[in-house]
């Protein structure tokens, strides 16, 4: 087989994370590094640019033209909805799916502190815990969200990226999936390529955690359901029991000043209709509703 192209943002992170695939391949490589429009702009939200897609788009460009032969993700950047012409070969095992506060603990923080983090999902489950907090918006790559803790009370990240970066000395907190519901694929990432290249799928199944892809396409599914373009505040989260190949899925939706959060929480075998039957659910316990209301514009600012 010839020369495997891997197709990866510029940063640190993914940086590491298509180096990581690439040795886990065992095959002569190089990187396509690629900056996306994401990376490009640094001042608007990601809702203002384009939403989950903008960290990916520029990157499945690459595959589709034959300019890369497969491509590394966070699975948390990819848009529910897949790309005609590609196919996720690979969910290799997950990696810790938890956020984490750098700088101080919740315990630490006064009534008042500032907690920076570009998520709307953390903050509205963030505020709960303590509604007397602030919260001001972060972009940048994890180099800048370290450096902004000396300036706020604390930022939040995914605990995935301190442990890849061997910065775990740097969490002050630690959050359960029970406490506070990741994002949809957090800790996970996605290896993806051309539907129709035969060979490197072949060589991509070697690399695909089953239990992981169970978990994942689970949350994925609960966001289709949704809507991929969801801009309310969103988590997910799928675990598979070893003893019976169930899949158990807790999901959030809430309103953008978190007044409203709605959960819910279900098992299957089949993730898809796992991920279809909690998002059916959660529009019905109130979700629809929300994104009528977000849709019309009376949630917005």
């Amino acid at each position: 087989m010839k020369r495997i192209r891997i197709a990866t943002r510029g940063s640190e992170l993914a940086l590491w994370q298509a180096n990581f695939i690439a040795e886990k391949l065992g095959r002569e490589s190089e990187l396509v590094v690629l900056s996306t429009r994401g990376d490009r702009d640094q001042a608007s939200s990601l809702s203002e640019i384009g939403g989950q897609g903008v960290f990916v788009k520029e990157i499945q460009a690459a595959l589709l033209d034959g300019r890369a032969d497969l491509a590394v993700h966070s699975a948390k950047d990819l848009p529910a909805e897949g790309v005609e012409g590609l196919v996720i070969g690979a969910f290799p095992v997950r990696g810790d799916p938890r956020d984490a506060l750098i700088g101080k603990s919740l315990d630490r923080l006064k009534p008042g502190d500032l907690v920076a983090t570009g998520s709307i999902r953390r903050q509205v489950q963030l505020k709960a815990i303590r509604p007397d907090l602030g919260f001001v918006p972060l972009r940048g790559n994890m180099t800048t969200r370290f450096s902004m803790a000396d300036r706020y009370g604390a930022v939040m990240v995914a605990y995935a990226a301190l442990e890849r970066l061997g910065r775990l000395n740097l969490a002050a907190q630690v959050f359960e999936p029970a406490e506070i519901i990741p994002q949809v694929g957090q800790g996970a990432l996605a290896v993806e390529c051309r539907a129709g290249d035969d060979d490197l799928r072949d060589l991509l199944r070697g690399l695909d955690d089953l239990p992981t892809r169970l978990a994942v396409e689970s949350e994925r599914s609960l966001l289709r359901q949704l809507g991929s373009g969801c801009s309310l505040p969103v988590g997910a989260y799928g675990v598979v029991e070893p003893s019976n190949g169930q899949i158990y899925l807790t999901a959030l939706i809430g309103s953008m000043d978190g007044a409203t959060r709605i959960r819910v929480r279900g098992s299957g075998s089949n993730p898809i209709d796992l991920g279809s039957r909690l998002g059916h659910e959660l529009l019905a316990k109130g979700g629809a509703r929300l994104l009528e209301q977000m849709n019309s514009g009376g949630m917005r600012g």
